[in-house]
């Protein structure tokens, strides 16, 4: 899988968002863990106290909570980090299957070493007094008063561990009471109404996995990280009068930021864990925002849109995925109460976004000094909307905005997103269906907006690129995921702009033709759908090429385990894939196509990256039936390398085929392996490398907080280009005129210097920068259309390469059969290179 996000579907989408894996993997200072089998991995940062009898009837306190403490020598962070809540027989989440529902609080800030963090909850009728001032709030989980389930998560994704969640891996510490069905060695006692669970003996007792030996019930002690306990400190100082542009202020973060405020505006929109307010007149100033998003959490109280509201409530600056991430934050109001306003008005008038209105520059003016210095947006940046297209957007953050007969220019996806410019945008560079091609670093497409189902939850329309949004689409303006987007209040119309999916020409009878296809994580578990799909376009759409690299094929089982190995889910240490090549090469022949060989070298078991306990790997298929042979030279498995060796003819030989390059170089780390066959045809020797190079998982948004952004992910790719190149020189110093064709999804630009690095020397030519530019293109990604599957092939083939394709290179082609349809079977498209030998 490449650029692809991790989400849960609204409406129980989370707040954050982690890379495949990262629940596990994220590093936490100032936690040093230790694993027993029994219980909840032992760390200096536990649960202290939790309370669940808020507001009740003889309650002690007006609200629930639950404490941290840090035992620790150094801060331990809480970024990426949550609490999620089940009752004593349900989930953790609160949903009706494990791994769903919303009961859960993603934790910020940092808890100093010998303190307490405050979580406030949420409240109950009113009895009893205010706790001392919170560290965080929340009004998400409603804690029981008598007997529950709490944990504290690394990771921000929902548990999907059922009855089982005090041995999950991802558990920094759990706490089960009263009745629980989980808990750690055995259950803490119940509590009630006016007492909690507390650690029990010294403020510094260590956990010792037990909550019975551990907690102690009494009455409540809350301590927040200044030390403050209850008993009358009240709930802090007099809340400040504000506009809503006041808080929003000039610049990314508000001057309000951490403190609480009231102020008044019209609710235009609200989905399920919040509503958006605006200025009904705004301040006349083009440079602050008059709109603001108030979290109220999915069982929060939420005004009706069009009514006019006084809301008091905390400004706080929440930057998804996490604190310290690339995303921008959004200024919100949180922990809010809200009353009706004395007086009601209009609801104020959306604004126009593209021509005609207020157009975006085209570029981020912090990336583009030359200097190579990098700043923080939002504390060092210039603050110029004039000239900096994430300053503009910034703007009109959480305010109604429309596009106008939006131009969609990347197609609704699975979850219910698609990507538009506004009608007669201008400047950037278009592809052949009037999508928007990421033609170079320098021009990051910034009229992009992304059109969003929050509001129309599940309602999205499928519209393909070229298509039109008609009329008017408007809705407050957000950010998520990178990208700015749009919230639309009503379901689109689309009209179609006429988009069909390509047919390749076929080889002729003294052309052999190579073909590369990302199949996205094949594997026998996925319906027969996607197997009669995938061969209709094999047959049909690449006229049956007579050799075929497969990315992503995964092993016979499937990943057993999505979210990773766990305490409740083990590798079944399956890694072949005959089963799922099967399956494919059967369906094309039951579709009219050739009966397929294959050949594929089964990855090391959780060794390759990929879907976890997938065992992804790239395979190859040929047909013989018109002349194409597969030279077979056993031994090769996942760990031995390949090589090249002169025949007895002068020419050159793989000493395994199918081999892997250089499987155990670092370069390969969690990635999959280049593999290398040897192929005649009707005689004649050529060899193919299929790719699959590492993902772009980890590198920074085009519009984020960073400016310019970091692409970390290209240093490992760096590295594997490098040895690929190196393997085809060896190759062409046994035979300069050795007919080689490195295919596969490189998960990089063909403008990139990973392509670069192949080309080194004209050891390679790649194909796709000798397409028309309208042309250059194999995936659409937040509606940039670029380059990430790629044909290069050796100078014995191309001929000139300034002649275009010559030599003989007979044709070269994208076969856009995905990308841009809403109704795809792979999110890549397929390529075909034909060669006359």
């Amino acid at each position: 899988m490449t650029r692809r996000r991790i989400r849960v579907p609204s409406p129980h989408r989370t707040r954050t968002a982690l890379a495949a894996g990262s629940t596990l993997a994220l590093a936490l200072a100032g936690l040093a863990a230790t694993t027993t089998s029994a219980s909840a991995a032992s760390t200096d940062l536990v649960l202290n106290e939790v309370y669940g009898g808020g507001g009740n009837a003889g309650a002690a306190y007006t609200n629930d909570f639950v404490e941290l403490a840090n035992h620790g020598s150094a801060p331990a962070s809480l970024d990426g980090l949550s609490l999620q809540y089940g009752s004593a027989s349900g989930n953790l989440g609160g949903g009706s299957a494990p791994g769903s529902g919303s009961l859960k609080v993603d934790l910020q800030g940092s808890v100093a070493p010998g303190h307490t963090f405050l979580v406030r909850l949420a409240p109950g009728s009113g009895t009893g007094q205010e706790l001392p001032r919170p560290d965080q709030s929340s009004t998400a989980i409603n804690l029981s008063g008598t007997a529950g389930k709490v944990a504290l998560v690394r990771g921000t994704t929902v548990l999907s561990c059922g009855a089982a969640c005090a041995t999950d891996p991802a558990v920094v510490d759990f706490l089960g009471y009263g009745g629980a069905n989980d808990f750690e060695g055995h259950p803490a006692a119940a509590t009630t109404n006016a007492t909690s669970s507390a650690r029990s003996g010294a403020a510094d007792a260590r956990d010792t996995d037990d909550n019975a030996a551990d907690f102690t019930t009494g009455t409540p002690t809350p301590v927040n990280a200044a030390g403050e306990t209850g008993g009358g400190t009240g709930p802090g100082p007099e809340p400040e009068q504000a506009s809503i542009p006041a808080v929003q202020g000039h610049g990314h973060r508000s001057p309000f930021d951490g403190k609480r405020v009231v102020t008044t505006g019209v609710v235009t929109a609200k989905k399920f864990d919040g509503y958006w307010l605006q200025d009904a007149t705004g301040d006349g100033d083009d440079t602050t925002s008059d709109g603001v998003y108030v979290y109220a959490g999915a069982s929060g109280a939420k005004p009706e849109v069009g009514t006019t509201v006084t809301v008091t409530a905390t400004v706080s600056e929440f930057r998804p995925s996490s604190r310290t991430g690339p995303n921008l934050a959004l200024t919100e109001l949180t922990d809010a109460t809200f009353t009706g306003a004395a007086q009601q008005e209009k609801m104020p008038a959306p604004v126009l976004i593209g021509p005609g209105g207020r157009v975006a520059p085209a570029q981020n003016a912090d990336s583009g000094d030359g200097s190579g210095n990098r700043v923080d947006v939002e504390t060092t940046g210039d603050f110029r909307p004039d000239r900096d297209a994430i300053d503009f957007y910034e703007t009109l953050e959480s305010m109604l905005v429309e596009v106008r007969d939006a131009q969609v220019v990347g197609p609704t996806n699975s979850y219910g997103e698609l990507t538009v410019v506004p009608s007669g945008t201008t400047g950037a560079p278009r592809t052949r269906s009037g999508g928007v091609r990421y033609a170079s670093y320098e021009t990051p497409n910034t009229a992009r907006l992304t059109v969003d189902d929050e509001i129309v939850y599940q309602q999205m329309p499928a519209a393909n690129v070229g298509d039109t949004l008609t009329g008017a689409v408007s809705g407050p303006l957000s950010y998520d995921y990178g990208t700015f987007r749009v919230y639309p209040t009503s379901v689109p119309t689309v009209r179609s702009g006429g988009l069909t999916k390509e047919v390749t020409q076929a080889p002729a009878r003294n052309e052999v033709a190579i073909a590369t296809f990302n199949v996205e994580n094949l594997d026998p578990t996925d319906p027969q759908e996607k197997f009669d799909r995938l061969a209709e376009t094999i047959v049909h759409n690449l006229a049956a090429p007579d050799v075929l690299a497969l990315e992503e094929v995964q092993d016979d089982t499937g990943p057993e385990c999505p979210n990773g190995p766990s305490s409740t889910c083990t590798s079944d240490g399956v890694v072949s894939a005959d089963r799922t090549l099967r399956m494919l090469t059967d369906t094309i022949a039951a579709a009219g196509g050739p009966a397929y060989q294959w050949r594929q070298i089964s990855p090391v078991n959780l060794a390759d990256g990929g879907q976890p306990t997938g065992n992804i790997r790239v395979a190859f298929l040929f047909r013989t039936d018109r002349g194409v042979s597969f030279v077979d030279r056993a031994g090769g498995d996942a760990t031995t390398a390949t090589d090249v060796v002169r025949r007895a003819d002068g020419q050159a030989a793989l000493t395994l085929s199918p081999g892997r390059i250089a499987p155990g170089d670092e370069a390969w780390q969690d990635s999959r392996k280049p593999l290398a066959g040897e192929f005649t045809y009707h005689g004649r020797t050529f060899f193919v490398i299929a790719n699959h190079f590492n993902s772009k998982g980890g590198d920074e948004p085009l519009l984020g907080r960073w400016q310019p952004p970091v692409r970390s992910s290209e240093t490992q790719r760096h590295t594997q280009a490098g040895l690929v190149h190196d393997f085809v020189a060896r190759i062409q110093a046994v035979q300069p005129d050795a007919e080689v064709v490195v295919v596969g999804d490189l998960n990089d630009f063909e403008f990139s210097r990973t392509s670069q690095i192949l080309q080194d020397g004209r050891t390679l030519v790649s194909l796709p920068t000798l397409l028309a530019p309208a042309e250059r293109y194999s995936y659409v990604f937040d509606g940039n259309s670029q380059v990430l599957d790629q044909i290069l092939v050796s100078p014995a083939l191309i001929g000139n390469r300034s002649a275009g394709f010559s030599g003989r290179v007979r044709g070269y082609d994208v076969v856009h059969v995905n990308a841009e349809f809403a109704d795809q079977v792979s999110d890549h498209d397929p390529q075909v290179v034909r060669i006359s030998p």
